[in-house]
């Protein structure tokens, strides 16, 4: 029996609806990365680019345990002496909550070429409403 490796013609992208309301942070970014690195499927090979695109609604609904909305400090640096910017995710709600879960689902994808490319399938909205009625996305029930 031959090891069966898929090739790139003959891999099929479908597009996932989940809707984040009520769903804790990590568990749902798990599920998405494995949607996103294609292990839901069959013919998934680990060097090539087997998985689907994610469209997420009702990102602000989304249910975040602990103190963490307190807690947890986003960081970015500028580069010069003095230019440490800290954002509590309790802000980060309030004006992008889209970019929580952005966030969480790219850590649990590897650092490579791949996972960038992987990262850029997935959609993120802070309410209902998304532009991507057109490719018709299934709604994809999650076992959280």
């Amino acid at each position: 029996m031959k090891t069966y490796s898929a090739k790139p013609s003959e891999i099929e992208k479908k597009w996932y609806l989940i809707d984040a309301a009520n769903k804790t942070l990590g568990r749902l970014s798990s599920e998405i990365a494995k949607v996103l690195l294609g292990k839901n499927k069959p013919i998934y090979t680990p060097h090539l680019d087997t998985g689907d695109f994610v469209v997420v609604i009702n990102a602000s609904k989304i249910r975040i345990t602990g103190n963490k909305l307190a807690n947890n400090v986003k960081y970015r640096h500028s580069g010069y002496p003095g230019g440490l910017k800290e954002k509590s995710w309790e802000k980060i709600m309030d004006t992008k909550p889209e970019e929580i879960i952005i966030q969480a689902v790219k850590g649990m994808l590897p650092r490579n070429r791949l996972a960038r490319q992987q990262i850029k399938k997935l959609k993120v909205y802070a309410g209902t409403e998304h532009p991507h009625s057109a490719q018709r996305p299934e709604e994809l029930k999650l076992a959280l």
